[in-house]
């Protein structure tokens, strides 16, 4: 089987997009697909979970408030008949002290006591629901909120529906937004995973780099364009016993291969391809590579162009790049014929990895 080094650079992508955004829960690209495409089923299955905690709530308030209803009654009565206990004894005690007959000292004494009784008999008669009301405040209190909320949900089941499962659905609507927009890198790691896929086939003696990217301090002067080059980027490189393979995955549409404003993966190969060139058969020259020599001279490393197309495929050909369906990788690949042995392989591999800061 093939070696493989490196996750795709698309789904590398998205989980740095979806760590951003705090969303960890998503480990593959299959999670993040089922996802998008049981999002709806998801929404759905949200709002009927809450309308079921409603109705369990209403029936739950309801026996509550029938508990507490009945608990209020019972502590109003026990309260109602203590204050009337007292009041019934502050009652006697003036009567008692009316029937009474003594001298004037003592006359007064029980005058004085008499108007005190009489100011806390009217006290208390005047505070009797007070009383009993502060009595049961926590109880009422309580009856009072369950009792709200319950005549809240008979009056407006969808409106508490809506409330209760607001914050949720608001978590799965953020979420979708976020992956919404990664779509494109998702249709891209959907074709470099087919990409890898068919390349796994391979045997162990070939090496895929996926991802494989390059910052160079010094930039690389392009003389085809004039320009300079500071980084190289590509999907995946195949080292092989039959060379190096750049390979550049497009999981594109027929209108996008249309697509004037879209950058040209021709063009971006054909830079890659540029600068390995430089950096491997520079490297060979200086014997770094210590490949095995021929007595003719040095060997040249091949590097050929691939850009491979999940769907679809322009018919024209191209200078220097070969573009193929994914189904006609494996063929194209095999077809050209072993000129490094296995050890060598390893070698250039290790290479790009080392300069690729792996």
């Amino acid at each position: 089987m093939c070696k493989v080094y490196n996750t795709i650079g698309c789904l590398t992508a998205i989980r740095s997009h979806l760590r951003e955004h705090n969303i960890n829960e998503y480990t593959s690209l299959n999670e993040i697909i089922n996802f998008q495409n049981n999002y709806s089923i998801a929404r759905e299955q949200i709002i009927s979970n809450h309308q079921l905690l409603i109705k369990e709530e209403k029936n739950t308030l309801g026996d509550e408030i029938a508990q507490l209803d009945l608990s209020i009654r019972t502590k109003k009565n026990i309260h109602e008949q203590q204050l009337l206990s007292q009041l019934e004894k502050l009652k006697h005690r003036l009567d008692n002290l009316s029937s009474i007959h003594a001298n004037l000292i003592q006359t007064i004494i029980n005058y004085v006591k008499k108007i005190f009784l009489k100011l806390n008999i009217k006290i208390n008669e005047l505070t009797f629901n007070f009383k009993i009301a502060f009595s049961l405040r926590h109880l009422t209190k309580n009856y009072k909120q369950k009792n709200d909320r319950y005549q809240y949900i008979v009056s407006d089941f969808e409106g508490a529906v809506t409330e209760n499962s607001f914050p949720h659905l608001q978590k799965l609507d953020r979420t979708k937004e976020v992956i919404d927009q990664v779509n494109n890198s998702i249709y891209g790691a959907l074709g470099e995973e087919k990409v890898v896929s068919e390349l796994e086939k391979l045997s162990d003696e070939y090496i895929l780099i996926n991802d494989f990217t390059c910052k160079f301090n010094r930039p690389i002067y392009n003389s085809q364009d004039q320009s300079y080059i500071r980084s190289v980027q590509i999907d995946h490189i195949l080292i092989s016993p039959s060379g190096i393979f750049l390979i550049e995955t497009k999981n594109w549409s027929q209108h996008s291969l249309n697509n004037t404003s879209l950058y040209s993966p021709v063009q971006q190969i054909k830079r890659t391809n540029f600068v390995l060139y430089k950096i491997l058969n520079g490297v060979i020259s200086k014997a770094k590579l210590a490949l095995k020599k021929h007595h003719w001279g040095n060997r040249k490393i091949s590097i050929r162009n691939l850009i491979v197309l999940i769907n679809h495929k322009p018919n024209e050909e191209f200078q220097y790049v070969k573009i193929l369906t994914v189904d006609r990788l494996l063929g194209y690949i095999k077809y050209f014929d072993t000129c490094f042995s296995i050890e060598e392989t390893r070698k250039i591999a290790n290479h790009l990895l080392n300069i690729s800061g792996q």
